[in-house]
């Protein structure tokens, strides 16, 4: 049952992350909110499953700037990973790296996990969920990845690739939620800040 026992100051979101198209995608649904980048460490045992890795991964990011916050805003974090067969890709090292993986993405279907964590501090509520999204890459030339890569987008993101950027020219298809691979799924963070007493739906004019 959601809670609508917050006061007006647990509208504020504290977003944990220093990713500007999380900011773009929470901004862009009107949400009262401010930035606070984590710090978190990102290292997880290689058994982990990929849900528990974004899962815990968002978690940290949250718990990490929480204690800042000690009145009644609700801290986001989330996490992004692609996973391709068993194996996890996260952000490239270097140029190298980045055409190692799309080279391996190439012609492929990968999934990509966002998990995410909403976290209070004065009440001590927390929730933490993911979502999944399958996406297939076209079939690449190894002139095609070398010019995506030399355009430097593929450098900060999960995978090296970004889908709402020149990316999106790379990916055939995509089976689920898109801003789960943007990198913070909005359906989804909309149900759980309903559990805190924050609808950002009837919040809009």
């Amino acid at each position: 049952m959601t809670n609508h026992s917050y006061n007006r100051h647990a509208r504020q979101i504290i977003l944990a992350s220093a990713s500007p198209r999380r900011r773009e995608l929470l901004a862009s649904l009107g949400a009262d909110f401010i930035v606070e980048p984590s710090e978190a460490s990102e290292e997880v045992p290689a058994d982990w499953t990929p849900e528990r890795i974004v899962e815990e991964l968002a978690l940290r990011k949250a718990q990490s700037v929480l204690d800042r916050y000690p009145g009644e805003g609700v801290v986001v974090g989330s996490d992004t990973i692609v996973v391709l067969g068993g194996s996890v890709l996260g952000k490239p090292e270097d140029e190298q790296d980045a055409i190692r993986m799309l080279g391996m993405l190439q012609g492929r279907e990968h999934l990509v996990y966002t998990g995410v964590a909403c976290l209070h501090q004065a009440s001590g509520r927390r929730e933490v969920r993911h979502r999944f999204t399958r996406v297939r890459m076209k079939d690449l030339t190894e002139q095609r990845i070398e010019d995506y890569v030399k355009s430097g987008e593929p450098m900060d993101k999960a995978g090296a690739y970004a889908i709402q950027g020149l990316g999106a020219l790379l990916v055939e298809s995509i089976e689920g939620d898109y801003f789960t691979v943007v990198g913070l799924p909005l359906s989804l963070l909309g149900e759980m800040l309903e559990g805190f007493g924050i609808d950002l739906l009837s919040s809009n004019p």
